[in-house]
């Protein structure tokens, strides 16, 4: 693959999986489908509903967005659920910019640190941080945009869902 060639497919990865957290009807070539194909991907369209993407490039996708009451538990902080499924769709989406494909999540661990008020803005930055074979390895940093304050680290190793040029076999590890 030319050099030109390459970095056009890097872009485009960039674009879906950018285009995919703004509104997740996006299909994989970042299309937007109907809403009666999208069943089971209710949690998607709500954990990052509203996010701003100011970052997405190869490797790396940054993102804000402030924390709505749906997503708050009886307390009326960021429920530690809808944070992990906003930690795991930026790592999916990040893990796409690389390998091009839908992923599957072989190991997720989060670590939670200080808890986000309802209608708070946060940033969500993503990074793939290493690759072994068919295993890409991502982190996500969350942080309260005010204080830059940590809220929690995620850190997923995930793998391509379906066969790549690099994933020939059947075995999804």
């Amino acid at each position: 693959m030319g050099e030109g060639t390459a970095e056009a497919l890097r872009l485009r990865l960039a674009a879906v999986a950018r285009k995919w957290l703004e509104d997740p009807r996006a299909d994989y070539a970042g299309n937007i489908t109907d809403a009666a194909s999208q069943k089971g991907h209710a949690l998607n369209s709500l954990v990052l509903a509203g996010a701003r993407i100011s970052l997405s490039e190869h490797g790396r996708i940054v993102c804000s967005f402030q924390v709505p009451p749906p997503l708050t538990d009886s307390d009326g902080t960021w429920h530690a659920g809808a944070l992990a499924a906003a930690v795991d769709n930026m790592c999916s989406a990040v893990v796409f910019t690389v390998v091009g494909a839908p992923t599957a999540t072989v190991h997720y661990g989060l670590s939670y640190f200080s808890p986000v008020a309802c209608n708070e803005e946060v940033q969500l930055d993503g990074r793939v941080v290493g690759r072994k074979g068919k295993l890409a390895a991502a982190v996500v940093q969350v942080r309260k945009m005010g204080s830059g304050e940590l809220v929690a680290v995620g850190r997923q190793w995930m793998t391509p869902a379906w066969p790549t040029k690099s994933n020939k076999s059947r075995s999804k590890l």
